[in-house]
């Protein structure tokens, strides 16, 4: 009974350390979210999505206060068809964000300009599996039923919730070289803040067998330069950035950190654990580097108001450190291509729509319970309001579209039966925004 228990709490301990993704956002402006491809406009976006491009921008002041309430689904469907007379169970995961904020700023004068922007530039949410994840669960169920414990006999409350934000601080300097091209450097300032928490108890007879609590925080810091070109003569724009790969490498402040065995001493348990608690040990440091990116695109104005955009980013996750080297299990990085169009109705109002295709170059190592990825195409729409000549009101909305991700087990969790994950997402934002022209 004592390697029963001992295996569920080292699948439970490994839960946390894997928690996160492919950590880079990219939709910080409204405009964003009603058109996708705005790597080659010169609006108040720019200071974000093309900082060369803002030589062409509004001459003088410019603020921009944006608003995003996304929310989704993470769901695992476990099926295990030679097990417990067959095991069909899905596990839903609810990953939310309050409102989030984006801040935008530019100052242009003649050749140079100066931009800012505050924004959750990485992750950003929260995700709770009110009833555990089949990792560990499936085991645990495995393992007692084969000691004759059979479901019914006892209760087991598992919980597993994380959250991650990188809150990012950009500054750039642009200028244009000649009446065609410009240049921009940045430099942008990462803040990682997360945590992971949760519990497994086993209960027999009101007698506890195992009882595992985590509250693990983290937060660190990371920077990294941007540099960016842009190319504009008559109706054609073509513009490149490339934000340099931030290293951050974060400190677990420990709380709790708890691992009870029935009939076993903190050591005799801790022995048996081993390296699978070191993670979790107050003032280990964990990598969530936000790799490099490479945006290209091409923008074009086939009249004075129907405008195009198509864009390619390519994020190097490959090199960027994950936890436990995960970064090595992606076949390659992570590739978007986008398209948008934008049509002035009048002089009021604007109206766009977008799509964009996510290819993250995923495989089954990379594919965790606590931590996983789908493909995707994500579709959006809105308009702007040209309330005077100084104020325009965005409103965007995206859904993302994901393809399900199977992942076949010849031995499910250890189990000796063969088995399999379905994991899929679903995702919707909607925003608004505000732009103000000095």
């Amino acid at each position: 009974m004592k390697k029963i228990f001992t295996f569920a709490v080292i699948l439970c301990v490994s839960v946390g350390v894997r928690a996160g993704g492919l950590m880079t956002n990219t939709n910080y402006h409204i405009s964003f979210d009603r058109m996708m491809a705005r790597g080659a406009t010169f609006d108040i976006d720019a200071t974000y999505s093309n900082p060369a491009g803002l030589a062409w921008g509004h001459e003088g002041w410019q603020l921009s206060l944006n608003f995003q309430k996304p929310w989704q689904d993470r769901d695992i469907e476990t099926v295990i068809p030679g097990f417990m007379g067959g095991y069909n169970q899905k596990y839903n995961g609810k990953a939310s964000a309050p409102i989030v904020p984006a801040l935008f700023a530019s100052y242009k004068k003649d050749r140079i300009a100066v931009s800012a922007m505050i924004g959750i530039v990485g992750s950003g949410g929260f995700v709770e599996y009110d009833n555990g994840v089949p990792m560990f669960n499936v085991p645990l169920t495995a393992m007692l039923a084969q000691s004759g414990v059979l479901p019914g006999s006892y209760t087991l409350d598992s919980q597993m919730k994380g959250k991650q934000y990188i809150y990012g601080g950009q500054i750039n300097f642009t200028y244009k070289i000649t009446d065609f091209l410009s240049a921009a450097v940045g430099f942008r300032a990462n803040y990682y803040d997360g945590y992971y928490r949760g519990h497994v108890v086993a209960e027999m007879g009101g007698t506890k067998l195992v009882n595992l609590q985590l509250d693990c925080n983290q937060r660190g810091w990371g920077f990294a330069p941007i540099i960016s070109l842009n190319y504009h003569q008559g109706p054609v724009t073509l513009a490149g950035r490339y934000e340099f790969r931030t290293k951050i490498n974060v400190p677990n402040d420990t709380k709790v950190l708890t691992a009870e065995i029935a009939g076993m001493s903190p050591e005799q348990t801790a022995a048996v654990l081993g390296s699978k608690m070191a993670g979790y040990l107050d003032g280990v440091k964990t990598r969530y580097d936000m790799p490099a990116l490479l945006a290209l695109a091409v923008g074009i104005d086939f009249t004075s108001k129907l405008r195009a955009t198509l864009e390619y980013h390519y994020f190097d996750d490959t090199h960027a450190k994950m936890a436990n080297d995960r970064q090595k299990t992606l076949t390659h990085g992570t590739q978007e291509i986008l398209a948008g169009v934008e049509y002035d109705i009048n002089k009021k109002f604007t109206i766009s729509c977008g799509a964009q295709h996510t290819d993250y170059g995923l495989s089954d190592d990379y594919q965790q319970n606590t931590s996983f990825a789908c493909d995707s195409w994500s579709i959006g729409l809105g308009g702007a309001w040209n309330i005077t000549e100084k104020i325009r009101l965005n409103a965007g909305y995206f859904i993302s579209l994901y393809s399900d991700y199977e992942k076949n087990q010849g031995s499910y969790q250890g189990i000796g039966i063969a088995g399999k994950d379905i994991y899929s997402r679903t995702n919707n934002v909607i925003g608004i925004g505000i732009d103000y022209k000095f």
